[in-house]
């Protein structure tokens, strides 16, 4: 394509010479001083800036500088050596971990199946539950009783792991931390949920029982935290869309279903594809401070057994951080997969 004059210039007949327009000199004039412009938009607003510096440190500490570790997924692993200067060994580690047919493979894929699991569970039960709380909490008329019960949905996420861990230790009694059953396990007990020889020997002893507790405590942590992003965009919606609603003859609920539900609809989308993305990356905090030896089978994930077999043991770093990174890998092409999905679908993406 040929690029003409009259494309930038305009023909002034009076003078019959070509001169610039005036859109076009503005074009110009932000064009050349572009980086002027930023610099004092920058000094007019520098309080604001000065407090992404923490956070970009953060990001920075924690986030990008670890990554250089990764290095040891492929390198020998010798304790004695920075990781810049050990030999490479290719994929030696994914390999064993994927291949191999040892214990150790047969745990990390039982771990990897458990991770799937945990967190599919949580993405089935505890995905939805913050949207019903917030359709709930937009129908409480007092301020002061919404305030009261959205105080009381919160204040379990303020909690550190390790008192939350030992709060449900505590409602099923494991005998490592007080004899007797909890009033949890007596509940269940006396309504024939369990026998007694369950409820004595304590509900995290016993596989079956870890995924409902870790998914049923994930909820009530974390349900009315999760809860103010879909409030919020509930609140937002304008009154008029529901006096409209109202004159046509919707009821609360056909209100919820037809206009509340659509109006958040790009919220839960968004909210969902960062769920997803996240869907393998489960804390190792909780789940080690919740599991034993005997609930390996259903409790083991893929950052405890990292720990227990790279840190904590003698397998080593690169088998650690192999396990992590291919947890990782798939992590993205989830995400990667769920927004591209939902682009199509509703046209509503992350990017």
């Amino acid at each position: 394509m040929k690029v003409r004059a009259t494309d930038f210039l305009e023909y002034d007949k009076a003078k019959g010479v070509y001169r610039v327009s005036p859109e076009q000199a503005v074009r110009d004039d932000v064009e050349k001083h572009y980086w002027r412009h930023v610099g004092l938009t920058i000094m007019k607003d520098w309080r604001l800036y000065l407090m992404l510096v923490p956070m970009l440190l953060v990001f920075f500490l924690w986030r990008y500088l670890p990554m250089y570790e990764l290095l040891s997924c492929f390198k020998v692993a010798d304790v004695v050596k920075p990781v810049s200067q050990q030999f490479f060994s290719g994929f030696s580690y994914f390999k064993r971990l994927l291949f191999a047919g040892d214990q150790l493979s047969v745990d990390f894929w039982r771990a990897l199946r458990n991770t799937f699991i945990l967190s599919f569970y949580g993405l089935c039960f505890g995905f939805p539950i913050p949207i019903i709380l917030a359709l709930f909490f937009n129908e409480i008329r007092s301020n002061i009783a919404r305030s009261f019960y959205q105080v009381l949905t919160y204040l379990p996420k303020f909690m550190s792991t390790v008192v939350m861990t030992s709060l449900v230790t505590m409602l099923v009694k494991q005998g490592s931390l007080v004899s007797g059953m909890g009033i949890v396990s007596q509940a269940l007990q006396a309504v024939g949920f369990i026998s007694s020889d369950v409820a004595n020997a304590g509900l995290l002893n016993n596989p079956a029982f870890f995924r409902s507790i870790y998914q049923i405590s994930g909820i009530w942590e974390g349900a009315g935290y999760d809860s103010i992003v879909f409030f919020a965009a509930i609140i937002a919606i304008s009154p008029t869309s529901y006096e409209a609603a109202q004159i046509d003859g919707a009821d609360k609920w056909a209100q919820m279903r037809y206009v509340v539900l659509p109006s958040i609809l790009s919220t839960i989308v968004i909210m969902l594809i960062n769920r997803i993305g996240s869907l393998l990356n489960i804390g190792y905090e909780k789940v080690l401070l919740l599991y034993n030896t005997n609930t390996y089978v259903t409790a083991d994930v893929v950052s405890t057994f990292a720990y227990r077999n790279g840190m904590a043991g003698s397998a080593g770093n690169g088998l650690s951080a192999a396990a992590e990174m291919m947890n990782n890998v798939i992590g993205m092409i989830l995400v990667i997969g769920a927004n591209t999905i939902a682009r199509k679908a509703t046209d509503t993406s992350l990017y």
